[in-house]
């Protein structure tokens, strides 16, 4: 990370077109990002979506990433860009705050003769590192975390501290996987047997792709039969449980505290709203969307947008209306017996005339 970037360096690192406002220099210097209303003159601010164009008049930020349609009304100089939402993720990567982790093991580190270590990795302290993992260059093993017998952390991926990775799971390149996150516990598995229950031991592992983000204090079982599955670029939010042999298709993103049941399988491209559940044994197709809160319990065949929250009103009203949600059957069958009396009726006058 650097301290700061010149308006110019920006531009190019940001792929913008650099309009200057009157009277000011390429070479000024910014030093951080903010939002329109709250930047000051060393910060680089965004406009985003139309709804904050209201506060682009009066912010005193050096410089706002905007589109083409904004950039006329810009009072500051422009930094002008097809998508501005995705060139200030860019440029979050640029001020990142996140402290370097130093290479090497820690002497605090527990790490396995037979582990593989590669070039350039971190170990933090208290960690500890089974016999045959593999840790490939760049990967980082943040303080206190817990790496498996036989697991494999990729190339420039980073586990925070307190991660815990059991035995036989892998994730793949520029991963991130967020504290107390555990990957590979034992999947919800038990056979009945007279009264009691019989553990089915969780044969499989997980297995996690490339450039996945996941969230702090998620849960991924490891599978009964075969492997979970996360697939390449998902991005999974805080508190997230996902039971054993669910599959997740490339780059679809979960909310926080969504749950996932056993064997359910989403596709690509999917979004997860927060709080929803996902029942076991069911897919869900190609880019659909679920809204936070929906309870999906058979399968989504076509791609979509799905809801199925109830929305909030004030507590006498919910609570009223709580009442009849219980009384629906018995208001289906009133409703019944009266279309049948107004059939008869209608036969009736019909008879008459």
């Amino acid at each position: 990370m650097k301290d700061s970037f010149s308006l110019a360096q920006l531009a190019q690192e940001l792929g913008a077109d650099l309009r200057l406002a009157p009277g000011s220099d390429s070479n000024q210097k910014v030093q951080g990002l903010n939002t329109l209303q709250d930047a000051g003159a060393e910060h680089l601010a965004f406009l985003a979506s139309p709804n904050y164009r209201r506060f682009l008049k009066t912010t005193k930020a050096a410089a706002v990433l905007v589109s083409e349609e904004f950039a006329e009304e810009c009072p500051v100089t422009a930094l002008c860009v097809a998508d501005p939402y995705l060139a200030f993720a860019r440029a979050t990567a640029l001020f990142d705050t996140t402290p370097e982790a130093p290479i090497g093991i820690h002497p605090s580190a527990v790490v396995h003769p037979t582990a593989e270590i590669g070039a350039g990795v971190s170990v933090g302290p208290g960690s500890v590192v089974e016999a045959y993992a593999k840790l490939e260059p760049g990967a980082i093993v943040g303080a206190n975390c817990y790496v498996g017998e036989g697991s494999l952390v990729g190339a420039g991926t980073r586990l925070y501290a307190g991660v815990v990775f059991h035995h036989n799971c892998s994730i793949g390149a520029h991963g991130i996987i967020h504290s107390q996150t555990v990957i590979g516990a034992d999947g919800f598995g038990f056979a009945p047997n007279k009264g009691s229950w019989v553990k089915i031991h969780q044969l499989g592992g997980v297995q996690i792709g490339e450039d996945v983000e996941i969230g702090a204090n998620t849960c991924i079982d490891r599978g009964a039969l075969g492997d979970t599955v996360i697939g390449r670029g998902v991005k999974i939010d805080n508190l997230v449980q996902i039971a054993h042999n669910v599959k997740i298709g490339d780059y679809t993103a979960i909310a926080g505290c969504a749950v996932i049941a056993g064997s359910a399988e989403i596709g690509k491209h999917c979004l997860l709203g927060g709080c929803s559940r996902i029942n076991g044994h069911i897919t869900i197709a190609d880019g659909s969307q679920v809204s936070g809160n929906t309870f999906v319990t058979k399968s989504i065949k076509d791609t979509g947008s799905y809801s199925g929250a109830l929305s909030f009103a004030d507590s006498s009203t919910w609570r009223r209306n709580a009442v009849r949600f219980g009384q629906l059957d018995q208001m289906a069958r009133r409703l019944k017996d009266l279309e049948k009396q107004v059939q008869a009726l209608s036969q009736k006058s019909g008879t008459d005339d």
